[in-house]
């Protein structure tokens, strides 16, 4: 009689512990996007939203921004590791800020669980035509062989200290062997707006964002700094034929905190990954020239270790931080 009451008291105390790791069903489960409404991330995040119901049940997408994405990505490291709570993991957020700010609320390589990449942006090298014409730069060797004929003439622009588009430059410049000032700005369109008025030379934009623009004439591209050429650009060279092993994609995928169980997980990754392999989402990213990457866990956690480690001598090289 004492050992069973002794076994019932044992499991008894394991419920809680039980509970407070599995899914709750009966409680919708959100994704976190650490940046506001309307962008690509939140767009994918809200086609995935809707295309995963059928497995997962109700998924609502809460935008939480702020602090270069870092308040919504905390959210997400302090959640209950019960797979209720999903976030975006972003290049700015888990590979460039852990380096430009001098303290983060959470530790980018041990709070959270991997569960996939979502997708892959190629970022462009753009030159307005009109520039391009005046100083007869039509390829990305003929803008390597300006700057260094004519040193300091050259600038480009960026959404700011320490961006994708900055961090991408002076990775540039640095393999290329030139020099450009940069001119940060308040965000990504005002520096698009510099480059289309011709206030700077160059910029390195998102190609979702740029793709309008190159259609139309009004901006070049030269180079797209995805390792290899871009299905969407397929006659627009790679920055790495020309710079050998130069690769900067823009990309973001979904973590829950570190502690979630394995299954709970693997559960999200399956759905995830069927819905980014089916053919509409497949459809409806290529409309934002976005390259769906489904990925396992593991995959996704060594390319944020990788590329972690990718940015940490860019960041420092820049200069730039954020107090």
């Amino acid at each position: 009689m004492k050992k069973c009451l002794l076994l019932l008291t044992l499991l008894s105390a394991l419920v809680p512990l039980t509970q407070a790791q599995t899914p709750n069903p009966a409680r919708p489960i959100r994704i976190v996007v650490p940046y506001g409404p309307g962008g690509p991330i939140d767009v994918t995040a809200r086609m995935l939203a809707e295309r995963v119901k059928d497995t997962l049940g109700t998924v609502i997408v809460e935008n939480k921004p702020g602090a270069g994405g870092n308040i919504g990505v905390d959210l997400v490291a302090k959640s209950a590791p019960d797979g209720n709570t999903i976030g975006i993991a972003a290049v700015a957020t888990h590979a460039i800020n852990p380096w430009l700010y001098n303290k983060l609320p959470f530790n980018a390589a041990t709070d959270f669980s991997p569960v996939t990449q979502i997708v892959r942006v190629p970022n462009v090298l753009v030159i307005n035509t009109d520039t391009a014409q005046r100083l007869k730069i039509n390829s990305l060797t003929d803008l390597i062989r300006y700057a260094k004929a004519n040193p300091a003439k050259l600038n480009y622009g960026s959404g700011g200290n320490g961006s994708a588009g900055h961090l991408a430059g002076e990775m540039f410049k640095a393999r290329a062997g030139i020099f450009a000032l940069h001119i940060p700005y308040n965000g990504g369109n005002p520096a698009q707006l510099a480059l289309l008025s011709g206030q700077v030379d160059f910029n390195f934009d998102n190609l979702a964002t740029a793709s309008a623009n190159i259609k139309s004439g009004k901006l070049k591209a030269l180079a797209v700094t995805t390792a290899k050429r871009s299905p969407v650009l397929p006659d627009v060279p790679a920055v790495a034929e020309t710079l050998p092993g130069f690769a900067v994609d823009t990309w973001w995928g979904f973590v829950v905190s570190a502690a979630t169980p394995k299954d709970t997980v693997t559960r999200l990754n399956q759905a995830f990954v069927t819905a980014l392999n089916s053919p509409e989402i497949k459809e409806r990213f290529a409309n934002l020239m976005a390259e769906p990457v489904p990925t396992t866990p593991e995959q996704f956690g060594s390319f944020m270790a990788a590329e972690r480690a990718k940015y940490e001598p860019v960041v420092k090289a820049s200069g730039a931080r954020v107090d």
